[in-house]
C-alpha cells in the first residue's frame, strides 16, 4: 500500500547508509536506471562540482527527496539542484533553474530520477510543484523519464548515445573487413610490444585516474583540441572511485590499459553498471597513433566486456563515425524545459535559436 505522505528531504550528501543502499537497489531495478543515477555518481558530484569545486556549480543549493514505504524501504529518489543555467557560453549571464543533481558539468548521460511504479505519480506531482515556483531544466534524461515530467514540459534537445549489443559475442560485431582490420592492428601492436589488460572496478585506483587524465590531455593537445576532462574534474572521479570501493558491489569505474613494458601508453575509462559498460574517456600516446592504438584500445574494451557477459557497450553521447563500425545503434537522451517567468522565457528563446541554427544547412550542403 502506498501512502500519500510526502518525501523526506535531505540537504547534505551525508545520507544514512540505508537510504544510499536502497537508492542503489532502486536504480538497479529500474529499466531506465543508469550509472549516472546511482548514489556513487550523484553524491560524488554534489561533494565536488556541486559544492563549488573547480569547473562546477558555485555553491548551488541541493536537495534529495526520498520516499519510503511503511517498512522503511526506499521507493523513490529525486535529487535536485537549484543553480544557474548559462544563456550564452561567452557571456556571464545565467537564468535561475532547478535541475537534476549530477547532470551538467561532468558530462553525465542518461540522467533522471528513480521510482517504483506505484510511486511515479507522486514523484510527478513533486516535480510539478517545483515547476510552479521555478524553471525546471532537465538535460540528458533517459526517455523512460517522460511520465514523470510536469505539464508544460517541452523537449528542447536530443542527444544520440550509440550503443553496441554484445549478446552475440565480440566476433559477431562489425563487418568482416572491420574485424580483419582489427586483427591486423593487433598484430602490428603486438610486434611493437604493446599488450592489453582489463582492470575491473575492484582493482581500480586513483593512480589509473591520473594516467587517463594525462594521456587524454596528451591526445587532445596533439589534436589541437581543448577538453574539460582535466585536473578540474579529478576530484569528482577520485570521489567516485572512493564511493564505489566503499559500496563493495564490484561495479563502477573500470579501465582498459594498453601497456608497453612497464609504461601505460593507452587507456580507456568507463563505468560498469549492471549488464552495461559506459565508455567515458580515452587517451593514448600520439607516437602510436599510426598503429591505430586508439581503435585497438576501444576494440579490446569491447572484447573484455563481451567476454564478461555484459550485454551492452554504451558509447554515450556523440555520433563519431568509429562508433558505428562497432555496430552501435543510436539511442537518444532528451533535454526538457518547464519554463517559469522571465528566466524560463530566456531559456526557451536560447533553445529555439539553437534549434534554428541546427535547421539551417551548412554552406555547400
Amino acid at each position: 500500500m502506498v501512502t500519500a505522505q510526502g518525501p523526506e528531504i535531505h540537504r547534505t550528501p551525508g545520507l544514512p547508509a540505508a537510504v544510499v543502499d536502497g537508492w542503489r537497489e532502486l536504480v538497479a531495478a529500474d529499466p531506465s536506471g543508469s550509472w549516472f543515477m546511482t548514489p556513487e555518481w550523484v553524491l560524488s558530484w554534489w561533494e565536488t562540482l556541486g559544492a563549488g569545486g573547480p569547473g562546477g556549480d558555485p555553491g548551488g543549493a541541493a536537495e534529495i527527496a526520498v520516499w519510503r514505504g511503511p517498512a522503511g524501504r526506499v521507493e523513490a529518489v529525486v535529487p535536485l539542484l537549484r543553480t544557474g543555467e548559462r544563456l550564452h557560453p561567452r557571456l556571464p549571464l545565467s537564468a535561475p533553474v532547478v535541475t537534476a543533481l549530477g547532470s551538467g558539468p561532468g558530462a553525465a548521460d542518461h540522467c533522471g530520477f528513480v521510482a517504483l511504479p506505484e510511486r511515479r505519480a507522486q514523484v510527478g506531482e513533486f516535480l510539478a510543484a517545483r515547476a510552479r515556483r521555478s524553471t525546471l531544466w532537465l538535460p540528458d534524461l533517459d526517455p523512460g523519464q517522460r511520465d514523470l515530467l510536469p505539464p508544460g514540459a517541452r523537449r528542447v534537445a536530443q542527444a544520440a548515445c550509440p550503443r553496441t549489443d554484445l549478446s552475440g559475442g565480440f566476433d559477431a560485431i562489425g563487418s568482416r573487413q572491420f574485424r580483419a582490420n582489427l586483427r591486423r592492428y593487433g598484430r602490428k601492436l603486438a610486434a611493437a610490444g604493446v599488450t592489453f589488460r582489463w582492470v575491473p572496478p575492484k582493482e581500480a585506483d586513483p593512480e589509473l585516474l591520473d594516467t587517463v587524465l594525462r594521456l587524454h590531455g596528451v591526445r587532445r593537445a596533439a589534436m589541437g583540441r581543448p577538453t574539460t576532462f582535466d585536473d578540474r574534474r579529478r576530484a569528482l572521479h577520485a570521489r567516485v572511485l572512493e564511493r564505489s570501493a566503499a559500496a563493495g558491489t564490484g561495479q563502477g569505474p573500470a579501465f582498459l590499459l594498453a601497456e608497453r613494458g612497464e609504461r601505460v601508453v593507452g587507456v580507456l575509462y568507463g563505468f560498469h553498471w549492471g549488464p552495461v559498460f559506459a565508455y567515458y574517456q580515452i587517451g593514448w600516446e600520439p607516437e602510436l597513433a599510426e598503429l591505430r592504438l586508439g581503435t585497438a584500445v576501444i576494440a579490446e574494451a569491447v572484447r573484455a566486456c563481451a567476454e564478461q557477459g555484459l550485454t551492452t557497450f554504451d558509447f554515450l553521447r556523440g555520433t563519431e563515425p568509429y562508433k558505428y563500425r562497432f555496430d552501435a545503434v543510436d539511442r537518444f537522451d532528451e533535454s526538457w524545459l518547464v519554463p517559469r517567468g522571465g528566466s524560463g522565457a530566456l531559456l526557451g528563446l536560447k533553445h529555439r535559436l539553437k534549434e534554428r541554427r541546427r535547421a539551417v544547412p551548412a554552406e555547400g550542403e
